[in-house]
């Protein structure tokens, strides 16, 4: 993924303000900011560290952490959630000194993700204080950078294809067994067992035959179903009964991970469907790129299934 790109960072009223555009799908943003081994990773101005110690991300929950600076000296850090609207937005207050108000908006933008950041203070004064004293503005774009270059690490694989045939068709294509058995694995390989139960955690649970006998069995379990415009769901694999699977069971490398985002979107244009497919599988995994060639083949042959019924 390219690097994210900063828009505006300013101060204006008793505010701190940034946004900035990060070339990573909104789920994916929004894990950095909401899963504690995630936000370890990047979370305060270069050189800084931070360990966690609680992370409760609803409306009341906490999160405890300790920042460590260059110079070894180390900042408690208590935060406050009073609003979680997944995927969208955190609004939450700081403390213990100085204390603000914070809302960390997640808006998405073709696959990418605008993050706005507003900091609150009580006053001017206070938030002038701050900048000066603390670096905040400087602060809080060099934050935002060290979470481009960990989604950069984290980058996913997206891939977008139009269909000639509605987004109901193309959605009911992804979604009903029927269908899915006739085109859900890469080239030469075929599907000889599906079911779906569409619903937020429904188990989507498949078989996956290589040409030499091979089976692969897999599961996804879904986060969002939005007929006929959106699809998430976390994606494993598993054994015959459903269960999670370790990857090495398959093959798979060590680093690869155990439960892996995919979010499809269906999208209405000029009489057909734009379907992006969006699958947070790691640069760092050697399978990546053997995942990306996959799904490339499905989508192939997802056109020849349609085209086979005349939709495409």
């Amino acid at each position: 993924m390219n690097t994210a790109t900063m828009d505006v960072t300013s101060m204006t009223g008793r505010e701190i303000t940034a946004v900035r555009l990060f070339d990573a799908p909104r789920e994916l943003v929004w894990k950095a900011w909401t899963d504690p081994e995630s936000i370890s990773r990047w979370w305060g101005p270069n050189g800084f560290t931070t360990t966690t110690s609680e992370m409760d991300v609803r409306p009341g929950g906490r999160w405890l952490h300790v920042m460590r600076g260059p110079d070894g000296r180390e900042y408690p850090n208590e935060i406050v959630y009073a609003e979680v609207v997944r995927p969208e937005r955190l609004v939450y207050d700081h403390g213990p000194a100085p204390r603000f108000h914070v809302t960390v908006t997640f808006e998405e933008q073709g696959g990418r993700t605008r993050v706005g950041v507003v900091m609150l203070f009580e006053s001017a004064a206070l938030r002038d204080k701050v900048a000066k004293e603390y670096g905040a503005v400087e602060g809080l774009q060099q934050t935002l950078a060290r979470l481009a270059d960990q989604l950069t690490s984290e980058a996913a694989i997206v891939l977008t294809r139009r269909f000639d045939a509605p987004p109901e068709t193309v959605f009911d294509a992804w979604t009903q067994p029927e269908h899915l058995m006739r085109w859900f694995a890469p080239k030469g390989f075929t599907t000889p067992f599906c079911t779906v139960d569409l619903r937020v955690g429904g188990l989507f649970h498949f078989c996956m035959r290589s040409p030499d006998g091979t089976e692969f069995w897999a599961r996804g379990v879904y986060r969002e179903v939005v007929r006929p415009e959106r699809l998430v769901y976390l994606d494993s694999f598993a054994d015959e009964q459903g269960n999670i699977a370790e990857p090495a069971r398959y093959g798979m490398s060590a680093a690869h991970p155990r439960e892996t985002l995919v979010t499809v979107t269906f999208h209405a244009e000029n009489g057909g469907t734009e379907v992006t497919l969006v699958h947070a599988v790691p640069a760092t995994v050697p399978e990546r790129s053997g995942a990306r060639q996959g799904w490339s083949e499905m989508f192939d042959r997802l056109g020849e299934e349609l085209g086979a019924r005349g939709l495409n």
